[in-house]
């Protein structure tokens, strides 16, 4: 079970003016399941989005980027298509002619043009699409269409995630109630070098291309790309925004004075979404916040985080609630800081300082660091002692149960 989370429910999921979501059961790998979401956007939505760095990205991917290269025809894509269970990655060439397939099917249904519908894919890596029962699939989700229907496409986009991500928020800007919602997906080969392994976030407010794509970079980089279950990263990560200008109003440009206001609201549902993600991770027991302070700059905050926040024996200390706490400064001084002086390093667990000067704080008890350790929220902070950069990195433990949930995957 997640570490202090549940979804919320479907009455807190604001519909979007301009999106509709069709879901449908298309047995794509396993029977009985809702594993097909379709995605129909009003004319004129701007979309922007951010891949997987991954140099086997998945062939949806791939087709995803060269529809949206589109820049000069901002507001052509009109659908997006979902499915759970294959990823399509690991595939070549007629994995790119399946995605190219299942665009084309949708667009033949929506009297659309192939190139205005976005392919995504998630589940087992290296087995074929399943073009078939995707496109068998499609009456079902055109005809399940409806603006309320978040709170079942959250769930329709599930792989090993245990519970459904989505979140939604309203705000005023120039008088108008402007609203964002946006769900994710993932648990498991969560290292995002861009972004989570699926993440779709839509405004009803009017933005431009350019602004929209500025605001996808600065969400994932202050969201998804703060998190980490265990250091891996998937072939198939895709991070979404849309804006369907819904709400009405004057277009919100890069230099808009609404600019900042939309932009952190949309960074403030994609960093829920993220936590989400971490506070399920595969066999989680404990959420863990990294601050990491007092460095040179920010990318060297963020190594030191992430690896914190990827050391096996630091995550099964952790599950163990073991305060071995000299694999957090092993896993500091492994971080690639050639410069680095450890003498200035300040470490606390959440209130706890544990280590300074160098070594253990003399006044350090080993029972306050199990106090803290048997905690199901815990933060770690780190003083660098070298500048006034800093960063935040979330992740989780490991147990036994990532080893049994990876191990028994395809079964």
């Amino acid at each position: 079970m997640p570490v202090n989370y549940q979804t919320p429910v479907a009455s807190q999921l604001k519909p979007v003016r301009g999106v509709r979501l069709g879901i449908a059961q298309a047995a794509i790998r396993k029977l009985d399941r809702k594993d097909l979401l379709l995605i129909e956007l009003a004319a004129g939505a701007r979309v922007a989005g951010v891949f997987t760095r991954n140099r086997f990205c998945a062939a949806p991917v791939q087709v995803c980027q060269r529809h949206l290269g589109n820049t000069d025809r901002p507001g052509e894509i009109r659908a997006l298509l979902i499915n759970t269970g294959v990823a399509n990655a690991g595939t070549g060439e007629p994995g790119w002619l399946a995605a190219r397939a299942t665009c084309a099917a949708v667009a033949q249904h929506l009297s659309l043009r192939p190139e205005q519908v976005l392919p995504f894919s998630t589940g087992v890596i290296l087995e074929p699409l399943p073009v078939e029962r995707i496109e068998a699939g499609l009456p079902a989700c055109i005809a399940d269409l409806g603006a309320d229907h978040w709170f079942e496409a959250a769930h329709a986009i599930m792989t090993t995630d245990t519970v459904a991500k989505a979140a939604s928020r309203q705000i005023d800007i120039g008088g108008r109630t402007i609203t964002i919602t946006g769900i994710a997906k993932g648990a498991g080969m969560i290292r995002p070098n861009m972004a989570t392994m699926l993440g779709f976030v839509a405004t009803d407010a009017a933005v431009s291309q350019a602004a929209l794509a500025r605001m996808v970079r600065e969400a994932a980089d202050e969201s998804f790309n703060c998190v980490t279950v265990d250091g891996d990263t998937s072939t198939n990560d895709s991070f979404i925004l849309i804006a369907t200008g819904g709400a009405g109003g004057a277009e919100i440009g890069e230099s808009s004075a609404d600019y900042a206001l939309l932009a952190e609201a949309l960074t403030d549902v994609a960093r829920e979404l993220a936590q989400a993600i971490v506070r399920d991770g595969e066999g989680a027991t404990k959420y863990i916040r990294i601050v990491v302070e007092g460095g040179d700059n920010r990318a060297e905050c963020k190594a030191v985080g992430y690896a914190i926040a990827h050391s096996p024996l630091v995550k099964t200390a952790f599950f163990a609630s073991d305060p071995n706490l000299g694999r957090i400064l092993a896993a500091i001084g492994n971080a690639g800081i050639a410069d680095l002086d450890v003498s200035r390093i300040r470490m606390w667990l959440d209130d706890v300082l544990v280590s300074c000067d160098g070594g253990r704080n003399p006044d350090y008890r080993e029972e306050d660091g199990a106090r803290v350790m048997r905690q199901a929220e815990i933060t770690i902070r780190v003083d660098l002692g070298r500048g006034g950069a800093g960063a935040t990195v979330w992740t989780c433990d490991f147990s036994y149960d990532y080893v049994k949930i990876n191990a028994d995957y395809r079964s």
